[in-house]
């Protein structure tokens, strides 16, 4: 009789303790709203590894939420434009997307930083002043102005300087080049004679092709190997100066970030930060190969002179000078960002580069 009581009495307990786990359950259904939103690429589908950074957001944000924040990747063109992502972004279009800050400079040149300025930070530097260094806080400071909240969203590493049809081998060389280059750069690049012209990446092969451009810089190995600018223009030059580590930014709304729960901003920032490094890593593991096919194929790899490099330096400086004594917001960021760099360089000299230098050095001589 005593087991049989005490059977009936742990039933009823255990009924009780499933009763709560039921009451508990729409508690938890309603901490974890059904969301749905839309982010717009800048980039074409072809170029997987950096549109494949929206699909690796999306796809982390839904397992975390068991699908209740469900993201929908759309690519440049399938919505608005890829250089209109952050109108779309502005004005609500869409909730959130995916690009490059500096394909903005047209309406402030602030919005460099977010990417990469020239003879700014390298890759990991960038990442060290966007988290630990108040970048991204100065950033969406200056976001805010329309209406955006951004997260860093993936890094290409340091860039390549381009495809041209003919060698530069001087600064008279680049005189009346038509150069597709994007950002802040342009106007350093004008400075040297460059006509730069800012053209989306799935447009630049036809652009190149029928000679409506001189010359096109996009991203580097992996990336140009697909969109086949060795066929249209053998001189493949480095380093991209303008763009030692360029960063992408998801940009969001920033009614629709106000909004979301705080479980779902900690998610997607760091769903972002996955986005983020994943980018970086795939170009890492992608450009050499690409590299070794692109040269096989007949690239003539070339790097700019050092007579080049003084002179876009010098370049530079000067553009860096006259935006900042009339663009407030520019002078701020630029300030910041550059005692960034002079403390990251001081460090970077030290231990990264010299261990770099002996392992190239080794490499070359087939020591390792």
């Amino acid at each position: 009789m005593k087991r049989r009581q005490f059977l009936k009495t742990a039933g009823a307990g255990a009924a009780v303790g499933m009763g709560a786990g039921v009451i508990a359950s729409p508690a938890i259904a309603q901490a974890m709203p059904e969301v749905k939103w839309r982010v717009t690429s800048s980039f074409p589908k072809s170029l997987d590894t950096i549109y494949g950074a929206s699909e690796i957001l999306a796809k982390a944000v839904s397992e975390a939420t068991d699908g209740k924040f469900q993201i929908q990747v759309f690519a440049a063109g399938e919505i608005v434009p890829g250089l209109q992502a952050a109108d779309a972004v502005t004005n609500g279009t869409v909730e959130m997307c995916h690009t490059a800050s500096y394909y903005y400079v047209g309406k402030d040149p602030t919005y460099a930083f977010g990417t990469a300025v020239p003879f700014g930070l390298n890759a990991r530097q960038q990442n060290a002043w966007f988290y630990h260094g108040g970048g991204n806080e100065l950033l969406n400071e200056f976001y805010k102005k329309a209406n955006i909240y951004a997260l860093p969203g993936g890094n290409t590493g340091c860039q390549m300087g381009g495809w041209f049809r003919k060698e530069i081998k001087t600064v008279a060389d680049m005189q009346g080049v038509k150069m597709r280059i994007g950002g802040f750069a342009g106007q350093v690049m004008s400075k040297l004679g460059v006509v730069p012209q800012q053209i989306a990446g799935g447009d630049i092969y036809p652009a190149l092709e029928k000679g409506t451009i001189d010359a096109a810089e996009w991203v580097g190995p992996a990336d140009d190997e697909k969109l086949g600018f060795n066929k249209v223009a053998p001189f493949y030059y480095y380093p991209g100066w303008w763009e030692g580590g360029a960063a992408l930014h998801f940009f969001i709304n920033t009614a629709k970030w106000d909004a979301l729960p705080k479980v779902y901003k900690s998610i997607l920032t760091t769903a972002a930060a996955l986005a983020n490094v994943d980018m970086q890593a795939k170009y890492d593991a992608r450009n050499p190969a690409a590299l070794k096919r692109l040269v096989g194929a007949g690239a003539q790899l070339r790097p700019f002179s050092q007579e080049i490099m003084e002179a876009c330096l010098k370049a530079s400086k000067e553009v860096y000078a006259e935006t900042s004594a009339k663009n407030a917001d520019f002078k701020k960021i630029y300030e910041a960002m550059s005692a960034f760099r002079g403390d990251q360089y001081l460090w970077f000299q030290i231990a990264e580069y010299s261990y770099d230098n002996f392992l190239i050095r080794a490499r070359a001589a087939n020591q390792l």
